[in-house]
Formats: structure tokens, C-alpha cells, sequence
């Protein structure tokens, strides 16, 4: 019939968080790579949370990755809690391992949580598809920004729309983020 079609097509579509919806799956247990089993409520801080989907071998990862720092000192500066969560379920057993994680933040001086998503939960609950895929939420653990870093992801210096910046800002100012989404540019969660 008409209705099973319908709710099989339904059932393959991912969740797409909308702007103003509520932090999903805030008590989900999340692996961080010191060890640690995490929440995002225990993360999100007084001005509120950042997202970042991320994973260890991605090319566009791995040619934001230098700004990575830069995003954990301002949020560390704000009271921004920040996790880069990685969802590639399917690459557990390769280079998306607990250990790989664990060795990929060492490697590159992270000094922010670098969380496992198991089963990619929490991926799905957001509707991240990309790597990197970014997620803000404000101190009422309401979603203000979601989409890319910035408009540039090869060159940090030619960047002219630092959008994650510019949106960080702005919620803390209490302006308006325009854009509040952008397109995310980057290898599909796996």
C-alpha cells in the first residue's frame, strides 16, 4: 500500500536538527580519549555548548584541523564547552578506533574532549552526515548555529566567512547569527 512506501522512504531520512530545537541525547555516554565517560549537559558550560563532529583521517578534517586550537581557546576564554565527537561506527576496527583516537589527539596537541559516539547515537540524533559538522548551542542548550567552520577549508589566511567564529560571537552578544546554517563540507559520517 501507498502508506508502507511512504513511512519506509520516512524512515530513511536523517534527523535534521532546526534551528531553536533543545540539546538531543544531553545525558548520552560519550568515551572521551583521557578515559573519561562524559555527558554533554556535563560538558555544556554557562554560555553554552559546541559540537564538532570530527574523526582522524578525513582530508577535510585534516585541513581544518589548525583551527581547531583556535575554536577551543575561545571557547575555553567563554565558557563555551566544546567536544569533537567521532561517529564513524564503521570504522571502529580501523582508523576510527578508540585507540586511534586516542593516538590522532596526542599527535596533535588536542587540549579539548575527543569523545566517542557509539553506534553513532548521538550523529543521528542531531542529523550530523559530514566530518567536520559543527553544532552551537547557547546557554539554554537551544541550537543557534549548525553547518560549516568557515568558507575555506584549505586556506585558513583566505577565509571571508568565518561563520563558527561569527556565530560564537554573536550568541554571546546576544545578535542575531547570520547565516544560522551552512552547508557542511566534508567526508560523510561512516
Amino acid at each position: 500500500s501507498m502508506f508502507v512506501t511512504f513511512s519506509i522512504a520516512m524512515a530513511e531520512t536523517p534527523v535534521s536538527l532546526e534551528i531553536g530545537s533543545k540539546l538531543p541525547n544531553g545525558s548520552q555516554v560519550l568515551k572521551d580519549v583521557s578515559g573519561v565517560d562524559l555527558t554533554l549537559e556535563k560538558i555544556a558550560q554557562k554560555n553554552g555548548l559546541l559540537v564538532i563532529f570530527t574523526c582522524n583521517t578525513c582530508p577535510y578534517v585534516l585541513a581544518w584541523q589548525d583551527r581547531y586550537a583556535e575554536i577551543s581557546k575561545f571557547c575555553r576564554d567563554n565558557n563555551i564547552g566544546l567536544v569533537m565527537v567521532n561517529s564513524n561506527e564503521a570504522r571502529r576496527t580501523s582508523s576510527d578506533s578508540y585507540e586511534s583516537m586516542v593516538a590522532h589527539a596526542k599527535e596533535n596537541g588536542y587540549d579539548f574532549y575527543y569523545a566517542l559516539d557509539g553506534n553513532h547515537q548521538l550523529a543521528d540524533a542531531m542529523g550530523a552526515t559530514k566530518t567536520p559538522d559543527v553544532f552551537l548551542f547557547n546557554t539554554d542548550l537551544k541550537l543557534v548555529y549548525k553547518g560549516a567552520i568557515d568558507d575555506n577549508h584549505k586556506d585558513a589566511a583566505a577565509v571571508l566567512e568565518p561563520y563558527l567564529n561569527s556565530a560564537m560571537s554573536n550568541m554571546l552578544k546576544n545578535l542575531e547569527i547570520n547565516p544560522n546554517e551552512t552547508k557542511s563540507i566534508g567526508c560523510s559520517i561512516k
